[in-house]
């Protein structure tokens, strides 16, 4: 009887299939392993990126396994197919074609994770073993999430495994056991990762670097980290703990009927851990249901929506490539989270200002640092015509709201009136109030909080201004109002307009002009 010859390309290694068909006596015979395989793996590790780590582990645990159980040969070649020179493969795209074509020359079996590496295999005349979609080991770190309440979990080598459990703004650190976390036991729980999110059809690696890798598995956002860039092997696994409906935040009515009719460029900002994604998400999820289309952009892709939004990834298409899909397929809102660089606020006020529907999240210490985020970016005078709306979420709440609007006028702090230009107003949307200006004075752009600098005013002026009426009209004939607008409003008895003194009204406007505010003067009724 003829023994079994195996090929085995890169796939198969990475995710476990090769070693569990070992172990599990699906394969018998001799198990072909490439140089060039191997080399491309150590390469690959010595540039710290973890698929080079897991194939050269999987390999080591193989040998381990075919000791143990026997059945198998294993055998490294350094043969190459007819038309082939040399081993400078680039990448393991190449290396698995290569051993497509020695799996034809050799008439051995296939071993492949790849679906159109078997279909291509097949279509050649390969006989192919290919792994189910699913088919994988259950990751160990799913255990630690047992409990609902649990956001997010930190695990790092040398270290007693942590979890946050609780809820955005009230949670606390609690320890998983009191063994700290060896080697080895975290090098594992990144191989299981590793191997499920190359075969699950719900995972994605977002992005793979030379120190850090990011994944969605399924629900699970996690985030790897390795030696030289940390000095450690750590793992951060991130899973949301709720999914909200926009109604479940208790919106006043006036904001529901803004989002419905006039919110059209949407900032969600907040500091991290404070639900600014599950609002964007509840958001998002509201505008589907009002017959919108709706896209998303993010890194990682950890939203979790109905399958009718399309969610894209930021990580695997350029700028140009977003603009052109986003404009082609016409949708009415998109969702940009996690807005960082230069290039994705570049990005949010081209297609705004295209026509393009708006949300997007920022990291932000307060609502009008999310602001001066644009500042710099774009002119001054067009954040308005970006951004109508600022949502900050403090522990999972909307805790203020701002509209913006361009007004000609003299900033705040200053006086002349040839100082009057064009001014960004940033209000409090629920009382209309003016909190803070943008404007450009000279090269330099200044946000001035308007609120806070009036109320420390407000007193004084009211203060000086009925010190300097009292000497002239009796204190029953006149009052004074300081608003929180930059205005003063003087109301006189009827019968004492008239007879203002020169003096009086000099020192009057004085006083405005030194507090930087208005004077206006009306009959007292």
């Amino acid at each position: 009887m003829l023994e079994e010859v195996y090929v085995a390309d890169s796939t198969s290694i990475i995710n476990g299939f090769l070693r569990r068909g070992v172990v599990k006596g699906l394969i018998k015979g001799k198990v072909l392993l490439h140089i060039s395989l191997i080399r491309v793996f150590e390469e690959m590790a010595r540039s710290d990126k973890s698929a080079g780590y897991i194939g050269l582990e999987e390999l080591r645990l193989l040998r381990r396994e075919v000791e143990k159980t026997g059945g198998v040969e294993i055998e490294v070649i350094k043969e190459l197919p007819e038309g082939y020179r040399g081993y400078g493969f680039r990448d393991l795209e190449e290396v698995d074609a290569m051993l497509r074509d020695l799996a034809l020359e050799w008439k051995a079996v296939l071993v492949t994770c790849d679906e159109v590496q078997a279909k291509a295999a097949e279509a050649m005349g390969i006989r192919v073993m290919l792994s189910k979609r699913g088919e994988s080991v259950l990751a160990s770190f799913e255990k630690y999430f047992s409990d609902k309440d649990v956001m997010s979990v930190h695990l790092k080598e040398g270290i007693v495994p942590l979890c946050k459990k609780g809820t955005p703004g009230k949670w606390k650190m609690i320890p998983l056991r009191d063994k700290p976390l060896t080697k080895e036991e975290v090098e594992m729980i990144e191989r299981e990762i590793i191997e499920r999110s190359r075969v699950s059809r719900d995972a994605f690696i977002e992005a793979e670097r030379p120190g850090s890798t990011i994944i969605q598995l399924n629900h699970y956002r996690i985030v790897i980290a390795r030696p030289p860039f940390s000095d450690g092997l750590e793992i951060t696994i991130v899973k949301p703990i709720a999914k909200l409906r926009l109604e479940d935040y208790n919106l006043p009515r006036e904001l529901i009927e803004r989002f419905e009719k006039r919110a059209e460029g949407i900032l969600i900002a907040g500091a991290p851990g404070m639900g600014k994604t599950t609002f964007a998400q509840a958001l998002a999820e509201y505008y589907h249901r009002k017959g919108k289309i709706v896209k998303t952009m993010e890194s990682p892709r950890d939203m979790q929506l109905p399958p009718e939004v399309t969610q894209y990834s930021k990580t695997y298409a350029t700028s140009e490539e977003i603009h052109d899909v986003l404009l082609l397929s016409r949708p009415d809102y998109t969702v940009f989270d996690e807005m960082r660089d230069t290039k994705d606020f570049e990005l949010y006020a081209d297609l705004r200002l295209a026509g393009v529907g708006m949300i997007g999240v920022v990291h932000a210490a307060s609502p009008i640092d999310a602001i001066q985020r644009f500042v710099g970016r774009v002119e001054l005078g067009m954040i308005p015509s970006i951004i109508d709306t600022v949502i900050f979420i403090k522990n999972g709440t909307v805790e203020k709201v701002y509209e913006l609007e361009t007004v000609v006028k003299i900033p705040h702090g200053l006086r002349e009136a040839d100082l009057a230009r064009p001014v960004v107003v940033v209000k409090d949307f629920l009382t209309g109030e003016p909190e803070y200006e943008l404007y450009v004075f000279g090269e330099r752009t200044f946000v001035v909080p308007v609120k806070r600098h009036l109320r420390g005013r407000g007193g004084k002026a009211k203060f000086s201004l009925e010190k300097a009426l009292s000497k002239y009209i009796p204190p029953n004939d006149f009052e004074v109002s300081v608003g929180d607008n930059g205005e003063a409003y003087i109301f006189i008895a009827p019968e004492y307009l008239s007879s203002l003194s020169n003096k009086l009204m000099r020192r009057l406007k004085r006083i405005g002009k030194k507090l930087g505010i208005e004077l206006t003067i009306r009959p007292k009724v």
